[in-house]
């Protein structure tokens, strides 16, 4: 699985899922289209019109911290965000997004600056950074999941594959 698009830098550590969508939100409206519309609003009241479909958010240490909110990732996708690149992440935040679709990716993020164009292998846990001519490691995904986030998430997966039969 090939991403490619441009990067929005969050230099700070910590980013909750209230930054990422607020709380007076998510108690409005259920449609993840119009809760897109406010992702990252209470760190860049602007950073809605800035994105292009296929873009990443960059961003810190312990992104998605919080809640265990299945709205962050949602509203993520929802935006056109194609994956989220940090230095890590809240373990529950990582696991939502990978159910429902988010490629989600483990780097040193020091090395990519805002506007960067980036392609990303994730098999292979390589970030290219275009703009800057460098590569980066990350930690590439297991195949399952990868799997899962070509299904379009863990419920998309049951769909198309049926329930795991342990019995």
């Amino acid at each position: 699985m090939n991403l490619s698009g441009k990067a929005h830098k969050f230099t700070q550590d910590d980013i909750n899922t209230d930054y990422i969508i607020s709380g007076k939100y998510k108690f409005k409206t259920l449609d993840m289209k119009e809760l897109a519309k406010h992702v990252m609003e209470d760190l860049d009241p602007d950073f809605y019109s800035k994105i292009t479909s296929g873009d990443f958010i960059v961003a810190g240490r312990n992104f998605g911290c919080g809640s265990s909110r299945e709205q962050a990732p949602l509203a993520i996708k929802n935006a056109g965000i194609s994956a989220v690149l940090a230095k890590s992440f809240a373990r529950i935040f990582y696991r939502n997004a990978i159910n429902t679709g988010l490629p989600v990716v483990e780097c040193d993020t020091d090395q990519i600056n805002p506007g960067d164009r980036l392609e990303i292998d994730l098999r292979a846990g390589i970030v290219k950074n275009i703009t800057r001519g460098i590569e980066i490691k990350a930690k590439p995904l297991p195949p399952v999941m990868i799997k899962i986030l070509n299904d379009g998430g863990l419920a998309a997966h049951f769909r198309k594959y049926g329930d795991f039969n342990i019995g």
